[in-house]
């Protein structure tokens, strides 16, 4: 909620994810994961963005669709850090040192680039206040108190560090809805006609504070009790460095303990919130596995920081042919914390994103009037490795146990610099020779493992303007060797391995010579494959099986494209 005051390996099973929380399925095998979607679903007919003035609405534009100017879906975003679930950092509420004011602090300054990645999981705890909801007068909110942590607690165990406690009231279950039904969500609230949504009060987030917790998770539309004490909530858990998500749903198909729970966001930097994408996942070894990882602080961050400095999205090829630059758009003042209240404008693969099948396919039963040269790449395509496909699987479609599995990092940082200039623009192609090599040093690659192919180029050339043409702009130019990527017969050997989610720390997974790229995106489409690019800091990932990779995109519906946060636990 905006305060505007001054003040591995294993076996897994996808579930269907409904807008009402479900009980875990009893047919499943209880030593087999499940992965638990807990997020809401980002559209323009949901009441998905804070609705008072002058908080932007949510949009999403379809710039480019497959045809003859475009051989890509490409979208547009305007999506603002309060939209569907999302995460909240410290400098929501608690001011910059430098300002020196009653709430200043040292976490004034721990925006959602500065968290590190353990704490965004753990170990989830329900505390069930379904006794709460719809109990008070309208516009106000029933209060969770330290005595419905302390009923958990009796119940089951005392939370501690390393926990994410989560208030269950199914709020959002029950009220997330499309408008004009929606408004019953929030603002039918903020207009007093109707009882506000359960939340805790200052003294529960003290007493959560005092064990330790970190990391907590509400179901409701906000952390913040109305009408008076969203401001005093909000300090009292952020000043002790806790995070937490808002907008949660289904929390009623996790067990009160025992599952990992985790919230993955965009890294918008100097962010003091973003959109996110929440999940669990219970059954079997793994979420132990996790749990303990972020217990201990194992964790790794591979996405780099969004900022408008920052070379996010293709120059394109040629004049006119760019993606949408990443803008951070301010709207509204807070005067006590000297910020901006801000959205941003951004193309749907800004960063670390996904690439879901229907990025380069067609719509089922589309036949698309591609330009002639495209025409002459498909031919080619199918001529080689049959019948270019067809996909609607949008990123909100995406399973997400399709991005998240045990890491397999193949280092292909050998390639670089393996073209000759004549050749330019041009990408060394990484072959199914190279992912054998790797194999037959490091073992086979498993169903489910996520391949991660490190190429070193973000690393090296990822900087601020001016010094920002050597990740795109010179490779696509010609005045530089492109990043390594794989070709289409890559990606097919690696469809034959049992491989969903191929990811890569360059720009992308194409290239900069266009037919291959194409014909790459092709193949991972028809194979009903994802990948995840624009990644960074794999050096950080230690050498060893047991590390998981995990990637989640914000949920939003009919998106070619899809922001979101990259991380490792070991």
């Amino acid at each position: 909620m905006p305060i505007v005051s001054d003040g591995v390996g294993a076996k897994l099973t996808l579930r269907c994810v409904l807008p009402i929380a479900c009980c875990l399925c009893p047919t499943l095998p209880a030593d087999e994961p499940q992965f638990l979607d807990c997020s809401l679903l980002v559209a323009p007919e949901y009441p998905a963005t804070w609705p008072s003035n002058p908080f932007p609405r949510f949009q999403i534009t379809h710039q480019r669709t497959i045809g003859p100017d475009s051989a890509y879906n490409i979208d547009v975003l305007l999506i603002d850090g309060n939209t569907g679930t999302q995460l909240d950092v410290p400098p929501h509420s608690v001011a910059r040192p430098d300002l020196n004011r009653p709430k200043s602090g040292e976490l004034g300054l721990a925006y959602t680039d500065k968290i590190e990645p353990w704490q965004f999981g753990g170990e989830a705890c329900v505390v069930d206040v379904r006794d709460l909801l719809a109990k008070a007068a309208k516009g106000v909110s029933p209060l969770v108190q330290r005595k419905h942590v302390e009923r958990f607690e009796k119940k089951h165990r005392k939370v501690r560090f390393g926990d994410v406690v989560l208030f269950r009231s199914d709020y959002s279950d029950r009220y997330y809805q499309p408008l004009p039904e929606g408004r019953r969500y929030i603002a039918d609230v903020l207009d007093r006609k109707t009882p506000g949504y359960p939340d805790p009060d200052p003294d529960c987030m003290e007493l959560l504070a005092s064990r330790g917790v970190m990391t907590l998770g509400t179901d409701s539309a906000s952390m913040g009790a109305l009408p008076d004490l969203a401001e005093p909530t909000h300090y009292a858990g952020l000043k002790y460095g806790m995070i937490w998500t808002e907008g949660a749903t289904g929390l009623g198909a996790l067990p009160a303990t025992g599952a990992f729970y985790c919230q993955l966001a965009p890294k918008h930097k100097d962010g003091p919130y973003s959109e996110g994408r929440a999940f669990a996942i219970a059954g079997g070894e793994l979420p132990r596995r996790l749990i303990e990882s972020c217990r201990n602080k194992r964790a790794v961050d591979l996405s780099p920081t969004l900022s408008p400095k920052l070379p996010l999205t293709s120059p394109g090829h040629g004049t006119g042919n760019h993606r949408q630059a990443y803008l951070k758009v301010d709207f509204l003042y807070s005067e006590y914390l000297d910020m901006w209240h801000h959205t941003h404008l951004m193309d749907s693969m800004a960063g670390a994103h996904l690439v879901p099948p229907s990025f380069a396919l067609p719509a089922d039963g589309e036949k698309p009037a591609y330009a002639p040269e495209v025409r002459g790449w498909l031919e080619e395509y199918e001529t080689k490795y049959g019948p270019r496909g067809t996909s609607s699987v949008t990123t909100d479609q995406v399973p997400l146990q399709w991005t998240c599995g045990p890491v397999r990092v193949i280092d292909v940082r050998s390639l670089v610099d393996s073209t000759a200039q004549n050749s330019w623009p041009a990408s060394p192609e990484i072959t199914v020779s190279d992912i054998q090599a790797a194999e037959q040093a490091n073992g086979k690659l498993k169903p489910g493992d996520i391949v991660l192919f490190q190429t070193g180029h973000l690393d090296r050339h990822l900087r601020a303007q001016p010094d920002d043409a050597g990740a795109w702009s010179d490779p696509l130019q010609g005045n530089s060797e492109g990043w390594p990527a794989p070709g289409p017969g890559a990606i097919v050997y690696l469809k034959n391995k049992g491989i969903r989610c191929v990811a890569t720390d360059a720009p992308d997974l194409g290239g900069v010579d266009r037919r291959r790229a194409l014909k790459t995106y092709w193949a991972l489409g028809s194979h009903n494959m994802v990948g995840v690019e624009f990644l960074h800091n794999v050096d950080s990932i230690p050498d060893n099986q047991d590390a998981y990779f995990l990637f989640a995109a914000v949920k939003i519906r009919d998106c070619h494209g899809g922001p979101g946060r990259a991380i490792v636990l070991y």
